[in-house]
């Protein structure tokens, strides 16, 4: 804890009065530009990774940036979809995967948390990337399969986006795009999935 409790007060020694008139303007509220749904792994930084300022994305994380599909049940992730698709009306959202994913490794081999209820099942959300995956393993390796599923991952979670109404609802009126990124935390990389190509694709060559 000294180390964070030393970063809080570098942060108000050093970062808050550079950046006061931001804070007393964010104190008034938020208008993200962005609903980032990302993996909780202690690596990834959205803020590093985007290099933007607090305000600029609403963050959504847990284990494997799974988006359930919607139901009637009430959920953190289905909550904060809505909350950002309805309410703070943002015009984009992100799902991002990232290389090296506990989850998918888990998600590949369920007997690796046969003991972990509660994520055996959250990890069902990815059971027909699995399917997908698995139905072209023949010839990979772990790593590979594990790639070629954090890839599917995004995708199918993208799907399930879809079905949210307050997403439908904008999807339909144009005002709202789905974008599914991978992050490489080893290179930096970023790939974004090009829907018309059906492949991911450099972020540089996307936008």
């Amino acid at each position: 804890m000294p180390k964070f409790s030393d970063g809080v007060l570098r942060f108000q020694r050093d970062v808050f009065p550079m950046k006061k008139a931001l804070f007393e303007a964010l104190s008034l509220g938020q208008t993200p530009e962005a609903l980032f749904v990302t993996c909780s792994d202690s690596r990834i930084e959205t803020g590093m990774l985007t290099q933007c300022d607090p305000g600029d994305l609403f963050v959504c994380r847990n284990a494997g940036n799974i988006v359930p599909p919607y139901t009637g049940h009430t959920g953190g992730v289905t909550a904060s979809v809505e909350f950002a698709a309805a309410v703070l009306e943002v015009p984009h959202i992100v799902v991002c995967g990232h290389t090296g994913c506990g989850a998918m490794a888990a998600a590949l081999d369920e007997s690796s948390v046969e003991n972990l209820p509660h994520v055996r099942e959250w990890l069902q959300f990815t059971r027909l990337a699995v399917a997908n995956v698995k139905s072209r393993s023949e010839g990979k390796s772990p790593a590979e399969l594990q790639e070629m599923l954090t890839d599917e991952n995004v995708i199918l979670q993208l799907e399930h986006l879809k079905t949210h109404p307050a997403v439908a609802e904008r999807l339909a009126r144009g005002e709202m795009r789905l974008h599914g990124w991978v992050y490489h935390i080893k290179t930096g990389g970023v790939r974004v999935y090009d829907e018309i190509r059906r492949q991911f694709i450099p972020v540089a060559d996307y936008y």
